[in-house]
């Protein structure tokens, strides 16, 4: 290990400027200012040296910051005073506040500082505190600051918590240091009289609106490490609340029976805090470095370079920045537990122990709970260690009665989190888990389940952990993508909340489908638990779906289900993406598609439950992954998947449908001539007629008609689709190579993303293209004047008046977000030729960025192949996308130096970058003579 940073030479600031401070002339203020901006470089080089080579790590790096910079000060403002004299009776005390006061400074951190006066300060006195804030600002330095009196600082400090706890840490730099003492004692004095309640609900509620702004849970997959949960600023508030209750100054004078307030924090849990704290200052020092200014949030472009820069490396099949990211999480959540042991402890010292409600019931006092303050807790002498169940009995108690846990009974939760080891294979505690998860019996509860809040505190407390050790390895496991939102265990206990609900009702106007089968399953048990386990596998390598599918039968036996309901949990388990990559991936108006996934499922128990719990998954990924699109698609194969298990789908029911499709479709064109309604009806091929509703079906007749009298050669229609969240765009043309991708270029130009797609070439050789497209922020395209553009840019493409290649190259620079740039997606192409008896079917996975669709629909145009569907899918920055495709004699692509040909020219296609040109598009010159 290289030397620790006292072996090297630290500057001497006072030395190096004694010229300025012992010159017989006061030298020029910008000689001055000269002098002073190099021994500024040389400090802050020093601390960088000091923190990236000697070993030093943040919280130590911050402290020898801070100090070289009360030099800098130091020296400044002896010089100003030299500048400046101020009058015989002018006090003035220059005090650093803030982070600064506690003596920790981050690299690019604000200066916080506070010019205390004496009652009546002079023009001169003034004048000083100007003349140092203006160097300092003329340094490059960011200055908060304030200029008061005592009693200006002690009125403002009343009506301010902010600026309270400023002063909390307030620290004398130079000056009067006897009016700066008479400053801290009057405060201090204050501080007392107004006693320690209100400032603790102050300082939790500006917690809790911090939370609400930087995210309720730590587990955020680009974390704020200052102000997000269990960061920097959780930490301040604790040594805050300590130092205006006990006047400490760390939390080690917190722990011992000697010590203010009786020893409310162990050791462990001390250095615990000490730990935390050093590694949150670390990955701040690192952060400031990399971004070269005051960055406080992790992003993902920078969450490599810092977990690099901190050692973590490749470990099997993690990632270096996973491996990083899952020790900054679980450090955070043991702040979220320090927060939950030392706050209550420190409110029942300053107000007192808490007043145990006289109306306890027995049945709860016999339980080993009382209540106070309206809350539930353990009773005295009921310590969970003789009774470890408890731990699940108090939250059922809590859940039953309608009761919040008191913060004391959390702090008892976290301090005994390792008992839940000792509950593993007790039959009782597993039927007490089972009731937590999914309420007392099979049938739903007649109140609301709400299992989510009471497994979260499971998870926060470590007791979940502990009881399933499996579950222990998903905790604060994230995955480096922007598609997840949170860690797999937040994301699975956010699933299980929209399983509450949809019980409960709550999402029937999102997801009505699912609302109305979950009162109609009848293994509840199982969908729960399969809910719990489904991501129980992922961060060990290989399908986590398969993986977790075999935990699920060691699991479920030992948390007391039967033999079905464990084969019906691993079932789940292993298939809980199907019913998703389906809808999204597949064209589900193929009926092999429908009857393979049929064969696949087997019954309509099934069916509900894989639908509901697909639901309750996808909604907790993100808030911004749901939308209508993909309701309405999971909707529309649930439909069809049930019809064929109740027998349909055969090839006569297929005729029938259509049939149907095109009686309803004539009574909505009874006012055109009976030829012509002829003529529409036999356009169509069978895929068209099922592709559509027969209002979608009338809209395009009377388009197609409307083109035939125009004798127009494009028509092209937009109709937002608000209940959907899209706005479909139907294109009618001649076919010709090339028209798909051409589309495809120019509506992501326009801003368009493309969520699925249908491309019908009609009897009579025309193509009717339908896209369903999104903006930027997942809605449909509603205005006029974005219908208008897109409507041109289709056209002027078709008609090749714009470059689509540079038009595209130019929208991906400016959309794609500098920060997800350092997510690799590596190019995949698969082919399969047994998902449709018709079509080969084509998977692209890569890189989303605008105009990724018009270069692969262009490498798959320039190896002469007809797309027939394609379904495009983006999980994050990943898009998987799926085109269904034949040759140009109508046939499915089995040569395989074809196939290689192909996979090939979609892979160059796939790697193509921003700096290079997008593959050229052999469909071009073609489009453009058609058109």
């Amino acid at each position: 290990m290289t030397d620790m940073p006292a072996a090297r030479k630290q500057p001497d600031i006072a030395a190096a400027l004694a010229e300025l401070l012992e010159a017989e002339a006061t030298p020029a203020r910008d000689e001055a200012l000269a002098a002073l901006r190099r021994q500024l470089g040389r400090l802050q080089t020093h601390v960088q040296t000091c923190f990236e080579q000697d070993g030093l790590n943040g919280l130590q790096a911050s402290r020898l910051h801070a100090r070289l910079m009360d030099e800098l000060a130091g020296v400044l403002f002896t010089f100003t005073l030299r500048a400046i004299p101020l009058g015989p009776k002018d006090k003035l005390a220059m005090a650093a506040t803030g982070g600064y006061g506690r003596a920790t400074l981050a690299p690019f951190s604000d200066i916080d500082l506070l010019f205390v006066t004496g009652p009546s300060p002079s023009a001169a006195l003034n004048k000083a505190v100007e003349f140092i804030l203006y160097m300092l600002w003329d340094l490059g330095l960011k200055v908060g600051h304030a200029t008061r009196t005592v009693a200006e600082c002690l009125r403002e400090a009343k009506g301010d918590v902010t600026i309270r706890t400023s002063m909390l840490d307030a620290r004398c730099l130079a000056g009067d240091r006897s009016l700066f003492a008479d400053f801290q004692t009057a405060f201090r004095s204050d501080c007392a009289a107004a006693g320690p309640s209100g400032y603790i609900q102050e300082k939790q509620a500006e917690r809790a609106a911090r939370h609400k702004r930087f995210g309720e849970t730590p587990f955020m997959v680009e974390p704020n490490v200052k102000e997000g949960k269990g960061g920097l600023r959780d930490l301040q508030t604790l040594y805050w609340l300590s130092r205006y209750v006990f006047n400490t100054f760390a939390m080690t004078e917190l722990v011992g029976k000697d010590s203010p307030g009786g020893g409310i924090l162990t050791e462990t849990e001390a250095r615990a805090c000490k730990r935390a704290w050093e590694y949150l200052w670390t990955v701040r020092f690192h952060l400031h470095y990399v971004a070269g200014r005051a960055e406080e949030r992790l992003t993902f472009d920078l969450q490599p370079v810092v977990g690099a820069r901190m050692g973590y490396t490749r470990h099997g099949r993690q990632d270096g920045v996973e491996r990083f990211m899952r020790h900054y999480f679980l450090v955070v959540r043991e702040v979220a537990r320090v927060t939950g042991v030392l706050e209550p402890a420190l409110i029942r010292t300053a107000l007192g122990p808490p007043a145990i409600a006289p109306a306890t019931d027995a049945s709860l006092i016999a339980a080993g709970f009382v209540l106070a303050d309206g809350q539930i807790l353990f009773a005295p002498g009921h310590d969970p260690a003789t009774d470890p169940t408890s731990i699940f009995r108090i939250l059922i108690a809590a859940r039953d009665r309608g009761l919040k846990l008191h913060p004391l009974a959390k702090r008892t939760l976290i301090r005994h989190a390792g008992l839940g080891a000792k509950l593993r294979g007790n039959k009782k505690a597993a039927g007490l888990f089972l009731n937590l998860l999914c309420g007392d019996s099979e049938e739903i509860p007649d109140k609301e389940c709400d299992s989510a809040e009471w497994l979260a505190i499971l998870n926060d407390s470590g007791i979940l952990g502990r009881y399933l050790p499996d579950w222990r390895r998903i905790v604060g496991q994230m995955q480096f993508d922007t598609y997840h939102v949170y860690t797999v265990d937040v994301h699975t206990v956010q699933a299980i909340r929209n399983l509450n609900s949809l019980e409960a009702g709550k999402l029937k106007d999102i997801a009505p489908l699912s609302t109305e089968l979950v009162g109609q399953i009848q293994s509840r048990r199982a969908l729960y638990v399969a809910l719990l386990l489904h991501d129980i596998a992922k961060g060990r390598g290989g399908d986590h779906s398969v993986l977790g599918a075999e935990l699920a039968l060691t699991i479920c036996p030992a948390l007391g289900l039967d033999q079905e309901e464990t084969e019906m949990v691993s079932w789940l388990v292993l298939h809980h993406l199907l019913l998703s990559q389906t809808a999204f991936s597949r064209d589900i108006d193929d009926p092999k598609t429908i009857l393979d996934l049929a064969d696949s499922i087997q019954s309509p128990e099934r069916l509900r439950l894989l639908q509901i719990l697909t639901v309750s998954d996808i909604r907790a990924v993100s808030p911004k992954v749901w939308n209508g699109w993909k309701a309405t698609l999971l909707r529309e194969l649930y439909t069809r998947v049930a019809e064929v298990l109740e027998g349909g789908l055969s090839t006569t029911e297929r005729d029938t449908r259509i049939a149907r499709v095109k009686e309803v479709v004539t009574t909505l064109i009874t006012d055109w001539p009976a030829q012509e309604r002829e003529d529409f009806l036999s356009l169509g091929y069978p895929s068209y007629w099922l592709g559509f509703d027969p209002e979608s079906i009338e809209r395009h007749g009377r388009m197609i008609r409307d083109a035939k009298a125009r004798n127009a050669p494009l028509t092209i229609q937009t109709e937002p689709l608000p209940a959907r969240s899209v706005t479909e765009v139907v294109v009618y043309t001649a076919d010709h190579a090339g028209l798909f991708s051409r589309i495809a270029g120019a509506l992501a130009i326009a801003g368009a993303s493309i969520v699925d797609a249908r491309i019908h070439t009609l009897t009579d050789g025309m193509a009717l293209d339908t896209f369903w497209i999104q903006d930027a922020n997942g809605g449909p395209f509603e205005s006029s004047h974005r219908l208008a553009r897109l409507s041109a840019m289709i056209e002027q493409a078709l008609t090749g008046r714009i470059r689509l290649a540079t038009e595209i190259r130019k929208a991906a620079k400016s959309l794609i977000p500098g920060r997800t740039r350092a997510i690799h997606v590596p190019p995949r192409v698969v082919v399969d030729n047994r998902a449709s008896n018709r079509h080969t079917v084509i998977e692209v996975n890569g890189r989303d960025r605008p105009g990724l669709l018009h270069d692969v629909t262009a490498a798959i145009s320039a190896q002469g192949l007809q797309i027939a569907s394609a379904h495009v899918t983006t999980y994050g920055v990943r898009a998987v996308d799926v085109f269904y495709v034949k040759d140009v004699f109508g046939m499915k692509v089995e040569n395989e130096r074809k196939l290689s040909q192909l996979r090939r020219a979609l892979l160059e296609a796939l790697k193509a970058n921003l700096e290079d040109p997008p593959p050229l598009d052999t469909s071009s010159r073609q489009s453009a003579a058609a058109a």
